[in-house]
Parts: structure tokens; sequence; C-alpha cells
């Protein structure tokens, strides 16, 4: 089973996943003292959605620039505190809607958007050049649902999502690339210049260089504190070279000084279901299930964290799932948190701003994670469940403390489909509130504030559709 969007555009029909994308935490991002109420500042973009690029010139700043409409992008934050946005299923400068390959940078000084690298057009395909080797002509494809990390020298690295190769064919990508921001260029590092590859896993536990994992998109990543990259599940291909991609949920590692990859822990073949053990409790048995558009952070002791997503649960049944999990790298056990081991649970909200043992948030796909200095987590939307039965977008922002295990209801909507409340673009408002959505992307400054873009969701007309919204949120 595949739980994927579909889109028909014009002149052709394509299959693209705009069931939210990978957001993770971690980081070290100092964040100001607590305040009690959230403010929400509509910063750039439009209040309504399907809204085309609007590009400027290539390296250029300027006041109008501003990315389109899209779901499913990656992004990055440079020593500088620029934010960086590539790619995802968007609106390009011809108000077309299909996969992007555009980076763009944001200066939260001077409000303003540079077009950095990559097309103002839809659809275009991989230029690889030499493996291990960077070139101003190479450009990654088209593609949604990538991840992303940074590197100890401040390099931003990219991997798979769904979009298009060196041969122009779209599907499930496996390349890592690496982009120097110092001088505009692409290396590609890993992984096969074509799409639809199956995974070679290897012996578990055991780096080797023809490792690599199997074509994907909407998985999860993590950068741990030694500099390795983590990635989990998503949607693609397994070992077995079935010929379709499915769920997974198989965890590798990877070094960026070796160039090698590593399964880590989970099955190198699709649809296996959790095993959830005991809450609170590690095992070398415990696993989460196979899923797609989780959210992810890094704790303090350097364990990595995974909340919800769509997956299989215990019930052998696919649904938006609402568990939280802990993985110890040092042991190599995962240890059932927090949330259900059963699908489409509803959320429990209590009191807003409360923290709570019973609180929790229901079961979504496609939300945005942060991870403050304190190492609280912050989650915000998806597609999932409210309070209430029935689904949708939903717009709500949670706090989770890990040394007492509550959650907090912070801010938005127990319900779904809500539309946004923009306010005056620039003023923070405590009535100002982003639009229910999923698909988004997040970032934390180097002062704390939480940024989000994008997504998939409900505009403040009351329509749903591809955002290019960007707010800020001052805690």
């Amino acid at each position: 089973m595949i739980k994927i969007s579909l889109k028909f555009f014009a002149l052709l029909t394509i299959i693209i996943a705009l069931s939210g994308c990978e957001s993770g935490g971690g980081g070290d991002n100092n964040f100001p003292p607590q305040v009690s109420t959230p403010k929400w500042t509509w910063i750039s973009g439009n209040d309504t959605v399907y809204q085309p690029g609007i590009y400027g010139t290539k390296g250029t700043a300027a006041q109008s620039n501003v990315p389109g409409g899209r779901a499913c992008p990656v992004s990055w934050v440079d020593s500088n505190g620029k934010l960086w946005l590539f790619g995802g299923a968007g609106v390009d400068s011809a108000s077309n809607l299909n996969d992007l390959n555009d980076l763009w940078k944001y200066d939260p000084t001077t409000n303003e958007w540079t077009w950095v690298s990559g097309s103002d057009v839809y659809g275009q395909y991989g230029v690889y050049g030499t493996k291990g080797v960077a070139d101003p002509a190479n450009i990654p494809g088209a593609r949604q649902a990538g991840i992303s990390w940074i590197d100890a020298q401040g390099k931003f690295w990219l991997f798979g999502g769904i979009g298009y190769d060196s041969a122009s064919n779209q599907g499930p990508l496996n390349d890592l690339w690496k982009y120097d921001p110092t001088t505009n260029e692409w290396t590609w590092v890993s992984g096969n210049n074509v799409g639809s590859q199956s995974g070679i896993y290897g012996t578990m536990g055991v780096a080797d260089p023809a490792n690599v994992p199997g074509a994907r998109f909407d998985a999860v990543s993590w950068l741990d504190a030694q500099g390795k990259f983590w990635l989990f599940g998503g949607i693609g291909y397994d070992s077995t070279g079935a010929g379709y991609y499915y769920y997974l949920n198989d965890l590798w590692k990877y070094d960026p000084t070796t160039l090698e990859w590593t399964w880590m822990s989970g099955s190198n073949v699709y649809d296996q279901i959790g095993v959830y053990g005991t809450k609170g409790v590690s095992d070398p048995a415990n696993i989460p299930g196979v899923r797609t558009d989780a959210v992810s952070w890094l704790d303090s002791s350097g364990n990595l964290w995974l909340f919800g997503g769509y997956g299989l649960a215990t019930d052998r049944f696919y649904g938006e799932l609402n568990d939280l999990w802990k993985f110890s790298p040092t042991t190599n056990e995962w240890t059932w948190v927090s949330g259900s081991d059963v699908q489409r649970q509803t959320g429990v909200y209590g009191t807003k701003g409360t923290a709570g043992p019973s609180n929790v948030p229901g079961g979504r796909y496609g939300a945005v994670s942060w991870l403050d200095a304190q190492r609280m987590s912050w989650l915000f939307g998806g597609d999932g469940y409210g309070s209430t039965g029935g689904g949708g977008f939903l717009n709500d922002l949670w706090k989770y403390d890990p040394t007492t295990n509550e959650w907090t209801w912070i801010s938005g909507s127990t319900g779904y489909g809500q539309i946004g409340v923009y306010g005056t673009r620039g003023v923070a408002d405590a009535a100002n509130v982003p639009g229910a959505r999923q698909g988004a992307v997040s970032w934390l400054d180097s002062s704390g504030n939480l940024w989000l873009f994008g997504g998939e969701g409900w505009d403040s007309a009351g329509n749903i559709g591809l955002f290019n919204d960007l707010w800020k949120c001052t805690r």
C-alpha cells in the first residue's frame, strides 16, 4: 500500500508525494527566555495558495523575490544565520506545477530572498558530472521529499527524494549530494545517477564502501554529535529489487569523512510492523514499524527521537501514527516512549499552555519539528487527527519535555481544516496563526525563533493548495 497524493498537471499525469516530508530537529540553537504566549509573525510570501515564484536575477537579493508555493522542499541554516531552501513540488516562474530544483537563500536581517542555483522552471533533470568532483555545471535534478544535513565545515548535504534523474526519468532517488555555499558548487558524492535503485545493505552494523540505501522519499534524518548522518524509513526500494517502492523501517548511518554507509537497524525488506515491547523499556527486539513523513530530533545524550508518520501499526493496518520512539546509538536499542501502538488516534490536548501526563498529539504525518536549547521538542501541524474523529490538515503547536515525558499544547486549534490568520505582514500578534498544513519546512535561527515555510493546506481565503508564506514564531 502506498499513500501518496495524485496531482494532474497540464499535458501530463505524474504521481507526486505531497504527503508531507521529513523535518528534523537537532542542532544547538539558543532560545531566548521562555514567554507565556508564542506570537506568530507573517514575514514574507502570500496569504493565498498557488503563487508562482518571482526569481529576479540569479545571485541577487531583492525585496520582490519570493519562492513559489511548494510542499516537501528541504532546508538548511548556514553559519551566518541565513535560511536555505531547495526544490519541492511546487509552482515555477511560469505558474506550472511540478518538481523543482531551485535553491534559495533568505536573509532574516534584510527580509530578502536570493535565487542562488538551479532552474526557475520545473522538471529539470540532474547533471551529475564525476562522482566526488565539484563542478559549476553540476546540479541535482528537480525533486521533492528528500532529506538534508549540514556537516562540520558548513557544507549542505542532500539525499534522495522523488524526482528527476540524469536520464530525465521521474521516480525515487538514492543520490547523495554536497553543496558548498562558499563556491556555489554541487558534488555528487554517493548513490546512483538513475532512479529506482534497490538498497545494498551488506552486514548490519558494518560499514562498507559498497553499501547504499535504496532509492526513497519522505524519510527522516538526524545529525549526531560526532557529525554522522542518520536516516530512517520512508517510501522506497528495499534489498529485494521487487520492482516497486514500499514502506521501509531501515535505519542507516553515513560517515561524511569515510564516505561509507552502515545499515544499523530495522529490516532490509518492506512492510514490517513495529515491535513495541514495554513502554519506557529499551530492548534489542524493539523496532518502529515502517512509516513515512515522520519527524525527528536529537537529545542532549545523543539519542535519536522519532515521532508519528503514516505507517503500519500493530493492528496490521496502515494509518496516521502518534507513537514516540527513542534510539540509543550507544546500545543500538529502540525504546517506545509515548503515544499509541495503534493508528488513527485522536489528540488529547488538555489545557493550553499546561503540561500533563495524559496529553498527546493525535496521529499525523507531514508535521514539522524544532529543538530548542533546553532540548524541548516542538511539533507543528501535519495531516492527521485533532481532538475529534475525522482527519485533515492541522495547525496545532506542541512542546515535548523528555525529562518529564509530558506534552504541552501551546497554540493553534484542536480541530482540523483551520484557515490562516495572517494579520499585518511583519507585525507579531497573539491572534496570528498559520493555516492548517502538511509538507512544510522549518528552521531555527541564531536567536532561537521558529521559522516555517510553505506546505500544502488552508490559506486565508479557505482554499486548499500550496503555500509560499514564511512565518516566524517568537516565544
